[in-house]
Formats: structure tokens, C-alpha cells, sequence
């Protein structure tokens, strides 16, 4: 398995609304982030500075980044574009990071 973290900024103001929309995440999107191996996937909001820390737990790197290549992905991205930083094609812009330290 593999653990990857990742940053991305809110606007300011939609925090309710951003957990609203995840609190009724569509079964098809859950469906397709299991299908391209997703698991134990978590996000955190810093509401100082409206900053989204997401971790997830992947099978392959190469699987999970066809995921975005999905028509449910791209219908998630363009519900979500509203209320957060995207880049042209809708996706959240998002900063990978580096693990450093792990412990089970």
C-alpha cells in the first residue's frame, strides 16, 4: 500500500459547504476511488488558513492516476471548482508531499 499526502487551499468561507458536499459524496464517486485501489482516505481542513491536508492510501500509482481520466472524477471536479483553488481543467490544485516519517 502506498501512502500519499497531499495540500490544497479552500476559499474562505466554504468550509460548511465543503463538508456538506463530502458528507453526501456520490456512491458512484466512492465506487470509482475503490475501483482505481483507494482506501483509507481522510481529509483535514486547517481553518486558520483554509488549507485541505488529504491523506490516502493507494494500490499502484499508475492505476490511481487514471482515475482522474474518469467521467465521475471530471463530474466531481467541476461540483467542486466553486469552492476551491483549481487549475484549468477543474482539478484541485494540490501540492503532493513528501513522507518523512511513518509508524503503524
Amino acid at each position: 500500500m502506498i501512502r500519499k499526502g497531499t495540500i490544497m487551499k479552500l476559499y474562505k468561507g466554504f468550509e460548511d459547504e465543503y463538508q456538506r458536499r463530502h458528507s453526501q459524496i456520490w456512491p458512484e464517486m466512492v465506487d470509482m476511488l475503490h475501483e482505481y485501489g483507494a482506501r483509507n482516505y481522510s481529509i483535514f481542513l486547517d481553518k486558520k488558513t483554509d488549507t485541505l491536508f488529504g491523506y490516502i492510501e493507494i494500490e499502484d500509482e499508475e492505476k490511481w492516476n487514471r482515475s482522474a481520466e474518469t467521467k465521475i472524477c471530471r463530474k466531481w471536479w467541476n461540483y467542486m471548482k466553486d469552492i476551491m483553488e483549481t487549475n484549468p481543467d477543474n482539478s484541485p490544485v494540490s501540492v503532493d508531499l513528501k513522507e518523512v516519517f511513518h509508524m503503524d
